[in-house]
């Protein structure tokens, strides 16, 4: 990718955002990652972080004004910031819920309205959505979240058509257990009741297993910067996925990718990190 590209990132104080930004960063990218709070931040080598908050119009204005003003334009947009949430439907609170939705879905949604002015005016942009391997194939106990990442998949997907006339394309990574400390430390619903107690018992230890032996985000900012580059990426429908495949039974590992020209999935269910799907133009 050629050092004149000028990325953002959002979500780069840990995990996966802080790993795609170091990544763009050592690629030559003009790179800025974006944290709720720079003063408790910890700094990334060649990333200038910038304060945002993507619950909040305003500030996430802000810090796009900020970035157009230092860098004349973003090139990709890389929509990685996110919360997960593990208990049964029925223990989940509409309050929570609401939050939940209010980053994965509306921050999203926040930080493409701000950044797509500017895409527009260039005539070119990629916009890279972090949705997750629960956004086509559900697992139990983790349904809002679930639900937050289909509706990022529909969004996207409809999204890419809109904006592929202006020289934009819009781009899904689908990851899987990845060790990282969102899903090391995924909070749980503030309410129980006792008749899902063992069988979330039963979940959550296996999700906190898999995660242990998961891999570290560098496959999946891999996937990143790849899908950053190339052109015509969506993520394909859960329908051209096995139904019979089941969350429990899958081992993280493998990256797949569908090749550019094909339209069929490369994919083991028991083998599954990641996904992308290539379309046509």
């Amino acid at each position: 990718m050629s050092n004149s590209k000028v990325v953002l990132v959002t979500g780069v104080s840990s995990g996966i955002g802080c790993a795609a930004a170091t990544k763009f960063a050592e690629r030559g990218c003009r790179v800025f990652g974006t944290v709720r709070n720079t003063a408790k931040a910890q700094a990334i080598p060649g990333v200038t972080l910038i304060e945002m908050d993507i619950r909040d119009d305003v500030s996430v204005d802000r810090g796009i004004q900020a970035i157009i003003a230092q860098a004349k334009r973003i090139d990709v947009l890389v929509n990685n910031a996110g919360v997960t949430l593990l208990g049964a439907t029925e223990e989940t609170s509409i309050a929570e819920a609401q939050t939940l939705f209010e980053t994965n879905l509306f921050g999203l949604l926040r930080v493409i309205k701000a950044v797509l002015p500017h895409m527009r005016q260039q005539r070119s942009g990629r916009i890279v959505n972090v949705s997750s391997v629960v956004g086509f194939l559900c697992s139990p106990y983790m349904a809002l979240y679930a639900a937050s990442k289909y509706a990022v998949e529909g969004l996207s997907e409809s999204l890419d058509h809109e904006v592929r006339q202006f020289g934009i394309r819009v781009s899904l990574v689908e990851p899987s257990f990845t060790k990282t400390n969102l899903d090391l430390n995924a909070p749980q619903t503030a309410a129980r009741i006792p008749d899902y107690s063992k069988e979330l018992a039963i979940v959550t230890k296996a999700f906190q297993n898999n995660v242990q032996k998961a891999p570290t985000p560098e496959g999946v900012v891999a996937t990143m910067v790849s899908a950053a580059r190339r052109s015509g990426l969506i993520a394909c429908s859960a329908s051209m996925i096995s139904r019979a495949a089941t969350f429990s039974s899958w081992s993280a590992g493998e990256a797949c990718t569908s090749p550019a020209s094909s339209g069929s999935i490369e994919a083991s269910p028991r083998r599954f990190t990641l996904r992308i799907w290539s379309m046509n133009k």
